[in-house]
């Protein structure tokens, strides 16, 4: 994971380096010490978010280690005459702050996943800035690690002129860009669909205050941000809470049918009875004597349930 700049060194003649970088309201009384529960009392956070982040860096640590290793060797072997240490240097401290910046692309995954649709401005708005972040950083990154190298060995390290090397390292970051986002989508849809095995009972466990509520998915009429917990609609009239972020219950419940129609509400598609038309694009959902917004954010969400 290298770059195409010059370096040159206060005793040697300059050397060029090789091409190749491889790279809301609240309800009531907060219930302190509960833990979030997910399908089958899995944990939400780990059941979801948090897994498909810890899967997809380390496979991407495991590609870049490999990637690295090879730029290396490769350009060591295209530029004989330059010290062997130096291409190391291009390729490990690239490698290295484009994984310690996984978690930029992945909060920008996190608020416009693909699922959403990959032609609404939302999509394009979240993930054009995430990738001018990481790009910035991951220059300022690189090249911060490489002049503290150069420094400790008596030589100078120069980048280049920023207006003609920066818009060359993007165009090398944005397709790392992409596949760190094609990694997190495939291991979050392998994730689900293991997590959906037939022989997977079809309950969820609500952890409320220090009470597990065990429900067929069937009961849950929809489920509403409240503050730092959630509040399940239960058929029966029940309204319990779990201490949990509505982004973690949709991790363990959104390939079960349940689809986000609000930042702030799931619901459960089976239970769907009407959709009403407010103006300007937002929507109504009718569940039986429920009514739940559907914002005109969530298109996708208005075709899943006309659907059914």
């Amino acid at each position: 994971m290298a770059s195409d700049e010059t370096t040159q060194s206060a005793a040697a003649p300059t050397v060029t380096q090789s091409a190749g970088d491889g790279r809301s309201t609240s309800r009531g009384e907060r219930r302190e010490g509960s833990t979030t529960a997910g399908t089958n009392g899995e944990a939400c956070g780990t059941s979801g978010g948090t897994a498909t982040l810890v899967q997809s860096w380390l496979l991407i640590g495991a590609v870049a280690l490999v990637v690295m290793t090879v730029n290396a060797l490769s350009s060591i072997d295209d530029n004989p005459m330059n010290p062997a240490w130096q291409p190391w240097v291009w390729e490990v401290s690239s490698a290295t702050v484009i994984v310690g910046l996984v978690w930029i692309p992945w909060l920008a995954y996190r608020r416009a996943t693909p699922e959403g649709g990959l032609l609404t401005p939302r999509f394009w708005l979240f993930h054009g800035l995430a990738l001018l972040a990481f790009s910035a950083v991951h220059v300022a990154g690189f090249v911060a690690v490489r002049k503290l190298v150069y420094g400790a060995v008596g030589e100078q390290y120069d980048f280049g002129p920023l207006e003609r090397v920066f818009p060359y390292e993007l165009r090398k970051d944005l397709l790392t860009y992409a596949i760190f986002i094609s990694v997190f989508w495939g291991v979050d849809v392998l994730r689900r669909r293991r997590h959906v095995a037939p022989s997977e009972p079809a309950t969820f466990d609500i952890l409320d205050g220090q009470r597990v509520i065990r429900v067929s998915l069937d009961q849950i009429v929809a489920i509403t941000s409240a503050g730092n917990y959630v509040e399940f609609l239960l058929e029966d009239g029940r309204r319990p809470l779990m201490r949990a972020p509505l982004t973690a219950v949709e991790g363990d419940l959104g390939e079960r049918g349940f689809v986000r129609t609000h930042r702030s509400w799931l619901v459960n598609r089976s239970r769907v009875t009407g959709l009403k038309p407010e103006g300007s694009g937002d929507w109504s959902v009718e569940l039986g004597a429920v009514e739940v917004p559907l914002s005109r954010r969530f298109k996708a969400a208005l075709g899943q349930l006309k659907d059914g």
